[in-house]
């Protein structure tokens, strides 16, 4: 039997995944090492399964991922946002489901520049009247 393979780009903040959905025994690899030893945090590792949970497919698919940019929590979401759209590339009929639950809307939220004459994006020098 031929292995049959879909794939999609996930992108969550700085964070960019390409990923790999194969037909398998529901092995995930993110950048040739096992998930639990790339994510040691559980939180981070139910995120990326919860795609897969959703549509039943946890021990049907492997996933093969390749991530880079940002930090742990921006990789799993953008592995999480990778892996849904692969799923509903895969199967049509799955979309309406993960999209009800946000996974295939990519989320939006960057960190905002520092401004000239502040102390941060946001946060001000201290003011002083005198």
């Amino acid at each position: 039997m031929a292995e049959i393979k879909y794939g999609a780009t996930g992108r969550r903040k700085t964070s960019i995944a390409r990923v790999t959905l194969a037909t398998g025994t529901g092995q995930i690899m993110v950048n040739e090492k096992p998930v639990d030893s790339y994510f040691p945090r559980e939180t981070l590792r139910m995120m990326i399964r919860q795609p897969l949970e959703l549509t039943g497919m946890i021990g049907k698919l492997n996933v093969l991922a390749k991530v880079e940019g940002g930090g742990p929590t921006g990789q799993a979401g953008a592995l999480r946002h990778g892996i849904s759209r692969a799923l509903s590339r895969m199967d049509n009929d799955l979309r309406p489901r993960l999209k009800k639950e946000g996974f295939i809307t990519r989320d939006p939220r960057e960190k905002e520049r520092k401004k000239y004459g502040q102390k941060g994006a946001r946060k001000r020098f201290q003011f002083s009247k005198r």
